[in-house]
């Protein structure tokens, strides 16, 4: 799919004009393990996000604006979901399935939540003031993900919102830009993933959170494996 966006990111650059594309620059964090471009150095700030199952997790905000246009990436940490809901579940008194039984319920609710995430994060979108004129599923560098495009109804103008979740961290990414200025393809498809040593991650196949990994593709095209060794050709 990357290819298909790369080609509608040079359109926008095209209709916007030079200046545009020298204002961008390539942006990584090491830290959250992702790489995208923004308009200018973005500002990070920490914050918490309320999960669907009342987890407080740990999030970083990374924002920046040009003109009217705002351009965020939310990344939010719930490989600390196991032991904040476990923790509240072994302070609940009310008997409820929230406080009681094993596996799926109970303690293992935290499941639930690291596997709903990317509903969730979509379903917040769908409640503002806003009407949703797209919604699919995409991925990016092989990892899965869904894509949401609305038209918020006070000012006309158009949200692009795409969001994956990769080794139980979850990215949120929100290109808004004012009534009749081009859709915010250069943010939205640049969108890359690092390992913990800052370098480019593209997998095989498919990655889908919670299941194992596919092979990586390294740099020089062949496939590598979960152990660093090679294996076959990428497709």
């Amino acid at each position: 799919m990357r290819l298909t966006l790369l080609i509608s990111a040079a359109f926008v650059l095209s209709i916007s004009g030079s200046s545009f594309a020298q204002e961008w620059i390539d942006f990584a964090s090491r830290d959250d393990r992702f790489t995208c471009n923004f308009p200018s150095q973005p500002k990070m700030t920490t914050t918490t996000y309320r999960s669907e199952y009342g987890a407080d997790l740990p999030a970083r905000v990374y924002s920046a604006t040009q003109g009217q246009s705002r351009y965020s990436m939310t990344v939010v940490d719930y490989n600390q979901a196991q032991p904040i809901l476990t923790a509240k579940a072994k302070a609940c008194t009310t008997g409820t399935e929230r406080c009681a039984g094993g596996g799926e319920t109970g303690e293992g609710y935290w499941k639930n939540d690291v596997r709903g995430a990317l509903i969730y994060a979509s379903w917040q979108f769908m409640q503002r003031d806003a009407r949703v004129t797209h919604f699919m599923w995409n991925m990016m560098d092989r990892v899965e993900g869904q894509q949401l495009q609305l038209t918020n109804n006070a000012d006309k103008s158009r949200t692009f919102a795409s969001i994956y979740m990769h080794q139980n961290k979850l990215y949120i990414m929100e290109g808004t830009v004012p009534a009749g200025y081009p859709e915010p393809g250069l943010f939205q498809q640049s969108l890359g993933w690092l390992d913990e040593n800052g370098i480019g991650v593209r997998y095989q196949s498919v990655y889908i959170n919670g299941v194992p990994a596919p092979p990586r593709v390294n740099r020089g095209g062949q496939g590598q494996g979960a152990n660093g060794g090679q294996g076959g050709q990428a497709r």
